[in-house]
């Protein structure tokens, strides 16, 4: 998500519409002052609780391995060790 920018002075003016901007949309806002960031409002984690953790972590991980290649190596399955109870 982009980082929205607005200045001090259009925040004072306009406050609780970027508040409500942020909780809807999840984005932060820079506050700037003579053109540097002085400070960042951004959602807080109880404001993303209605959304799916699947849909929270989209996009944050890395896939090490190919399609077709496991992460996992045969012998750590039970079920190919013949463990009682897995019906191997």
């Amino acid at each position: 998500m982009p980082t929205i920018t607005v200045s001090v002075s259009e925040f004072k003016l306009h406050c609780l519409d970027v508040i409500r901007q942020v909780e809807k949309d999840g984005a932060p806002v820079d506050l700037t002052r003579r053109g540097k960031v002085v400070a960042r409002l951004v959602p807080t984690a109880s404001t993303t609780q209605g959304t799916s953790p699947w849909l929270r972590l989209r996009g944050r991980g890395a896939l090490l391995a190919a399609a077709d290649e496991s992460v996992l190596d045969a012998a750590e399955f039970e079920a190919m060790r013949g463990v009682p109870g897995t019906g191997a």
